[in-house]
């Protein structure tokens, strides 16, 4: 045989024993994964995607298994001095170039296409991901005024875990009060009960609710900033769309684990950032969890603009938590029970007593009395409802037959009159398919109805200069909105989480609906418009919703604060009127322990005679800069430290607040030994 042709054959012959060995070493490794339900999918086929990112984050109960079998022990590890080592590399490479097309050695497809790090071409797989700079960061965002700028820390989730867990680490609150209509008083505790308002960074509150809320939130809105170029998102202006995706996306995955198994999320966004937001949210909530995107309306065309295309609309992205598709997220005002009777043998009907709400004004005066025509029994007519019939007309409907009283039929038990409603008029009015789907056509096609015609922000404005006789937010919500939200997908006493606060519409529309909430909000207006629009629907505001609701006022909430560390520093500078009070600042920053480790204090020091000659502007920006972003807020582990000056009342306070979580805390109380 040519020395040619035997060095070729030679090198098949290598090639088909390696392949047999590799092929070998496949079904071991096919044989030991099977131990672990993750690894498989439902028919069986091996997921060798879920394979290659637990091999990346070294999970234990992979390796676990690997080191449990000669084969793969003595493949995939190297003995570094007694202890073994993954190569982590060389399995990863294994998994990604095997299985492939059976008599090729290259590790490629043969079909060409961008392709995932697995091999999976994007044009067959829906897992695609949306990257960014800093995806793998944590972005605190610590704004505290509108027009604040400050350049962010981004916190790598690889580089820096130990900052990122003292950043989220639980906080303790201070200051609590409990507001109910006689007034304000000290919280001494907060209860299961209790509705919330939070003032403090968001994401660092988020964290500290999970410790108390995990899994048992019903719905979750947000109105988080549009970051579309007016200048009201002021994170990292060099890296603003991507620092943007990282403050949403760092908040959306602590909001999912809030949300209860058949749980709602929805945001509201604008246009810039509305569809990198869609594939940021199908990665974190799930394709499959994705309900709708739901357009509002907010005007009527703008004339200066490009080829005449006015972006008339702000959108809500609708997510559940949900894990199967047979839970009932949404629901349904009424349970749409149909009957059959031989008095109207081509219709159906059902029974309500309740119609479309009227305003005062519209409604028919309501104290009169129905009469049964068969017993003449009387019936005072409720009040509280809003009556399709008055004195005039009951008669015309007793005739038609659609008012039913008890004794008409045997198989109804009612104790009061009903209206009759016929499958066919609802049908007519809203469709074939209203009562059909999922995410119900009705619930869509009324909440859509209502964004587009009765709740743009002009209305929200007008729900504030209701309140407060002047415009005092810009671009409020308002209360028919949130209504339409809330009534579509919760029920009395469910939980609402609203965590961009805002001017407090979500909080005051939940609690005219008999709903629990929690309201986080991290900017200085807490506390002039928040908390005092929550105080004016404890007694009974006749504002937004407030009449068609016949909402009377009642109920509390209690107000309450992340304990403040360097960011009652912050707080100073920017309050700051004159050059005295920074200089003073400034010193007393320097002299605390919670300076930046990235400076040394003697030459900060040895800076102050500069610090006189700079503007008003330099000056805070350099106190900023000193401070260490990590401290904004005292977490709950150091509120017995004698530095932070926890009082007794708010150590009470939080401890309740923890109480039954994993992280609950006994206070040292002043006088303790």
């Amino acid at each position: 045989m040519p020395a040619k042709l035997l060095s070729s054959f030679a090198i098949y012959a290598t090639l088909f024993w390696e392949g047999s060995q590799v092929k070998n070493l496949f079904d071991d490794l096919q044989s030991i994964l099977k131990a672990d339900d993750r690894f498989f999918s439902g028919e069986g086929n091996l997921l060798r995607n879920v394979v290659y990112s637990a091999a990346m984050q070294g999970d234990a109960g992979l390796l676990k298994l690997l080191l449990t079998h000669e084969t793969t022990k003595k493949r995939f590890f190297t003995d570094v001095d007694g202890v073994l080592v993954f190569n982590q590399a060389e399995f990863t490479n294994f998994i990604n170039n095997r299985e492939f097309l059976p008599d090729s050695y290259t590790r490629f497809k043969n079909k060409i296409g961008l392709a995932k790090p697995n091999g999976d071409l994007l044009s067959a797989t829906a897992d695609v991901t949306l990257v960014f700079p800093y995806k793998d960061c944590v972005l605190e965002g610590g704004q505290t005024k509108e027009e604040q700028k400050r350049a962010e820390i981004f916190y790598n989730e690889t580089l820096a875990p130990e900052e990122i867990d003292r950043l989220l680490y639980p906080k303790v609150l201070v200051n609590a009060k409990r507001y109910t209509k006689d007034g304000e008083t000290i919280a001494k505790e907060v209860t299961d009960s209790d509705n919330l308002i939070i003032k403090g960074n968001n994401l660092l509150a988020i964290s500290s609710l999970l410790e108390k809320y995990r899994g048992k939130i019903k719905c979750i809105y947000i109105d988080p900033p549009y970051n579309n170029g007016d200048n009201t998102f002021h994170y990292n202006d060099t890296f603003n769309h991507s620092s943007w995706l990282v403050f949403i996306k760092n908040r959306l995955e602590l909001a999912k684990k809030l949300l209860c198994k058949n749980g709602v999320i929805f945001i509201h966004m604008g246009d810039s950032e509305m569809h990198y937001l869609k594939v940021l949210s199908d990665e974190i909530f799930g394709r499959d969890n994705f309900v709708a995107t739901v357009p509002r309306k907010t005007r009527n065309g703008k004339s200066d603009v490009p080829y005449k295309m006015s972006q008339d609309y702000d959108w809500l992205l609708v997510y559940t938590n949900a894990r199967s598709k047979d839970e009932k997220v949404f629901q349904r005002p009424v349970e749409r029970k149909y009957y059959k009777t031989s008095d109207f043998p081509n219709d159906e009907w059902r029974l309500t007593d309740l119609t479309t709400q009227r305003s005062t004004e519209e409604r028919p005066n309501s104290n009169f009395i129905l009469v049964n025509p068969k017993t003449k029994e009387e019936f005072p007519a409720n009040p509280a409802r809003a009556w399709s019939v008055s004195k005039d007309t009951q008669y015309d409907f007793i005739n038609k037959k659609k008012i039913v009283f008890p004794g008409d039929y045997d198989f109804l038990n009612i104790t009061t009159p009903y209206m009759r409603v016929f499958r066919s008029e609802e049908i007519q009015e809203k469709g074939e398919d209203f009562d059909k789907t999922y995410v119900s056509t009705e619930f869509l096609n009324k909440m859509m109805d209502t964004l587009l015609t009765k709740t743009t922000n002009s209305k929200g404005t007008e729900d504030i200069i209701d309140l407060f006789g002047e415009k005092k937010f810009a671009y409020p919500k308002n209360e028919l909105l949130l209504q339409a939200i809330i009534e579509c997908c919760t029920k009395p006493n469910d939980i609402i989480v609203d965590f961009f606060g805002g001017s407090g519409t979500t909080a005051a529309v939940a609690h005219k609906l008999q709903r629990r909430y929690i309201l986080i909000e991290q900017m200085g207006y807490i506390n002039t418009i928040t908390v005092e629009r929550l105080k004016k629907v404890i007694q009974g505001d006749n504002a937004g919703i407030s009449n068609a609701v016949g909402w009377k006022g009642g109920g509390s909430f209690v107000y309450c604060e992340l304990a403040p560390c360097n960011q009652k520093y912050i707080d100073a500078a920017q309050s700051a009127k004159t050059g005295a009070e920074l200089a003073q600042l400034v010193r007393l920053v320097i002299e605390s322990d919670f300076i930046t480790a990235n400076v040394f204090t003697q030459t900060l020091r040895d800076s102050l005679n500069d610090f006189k000659t700079w503007t008003m502007e330099e000056k805070r920006d350099y106190i900023l800069k000193l401070l260490d972003l990590n401290m904004l807020y005292v977490n709950l582990c150091d509120m017995n430290d004698e530095d932070f000056a926890i009082s007794d009342a708010d150590k009470l306070f939080t401890k309740s607040f923890y109480a039954g979580s994993k992280l609950a805390v006994e206070p040292r109380l002043k006088g303790d030994k």
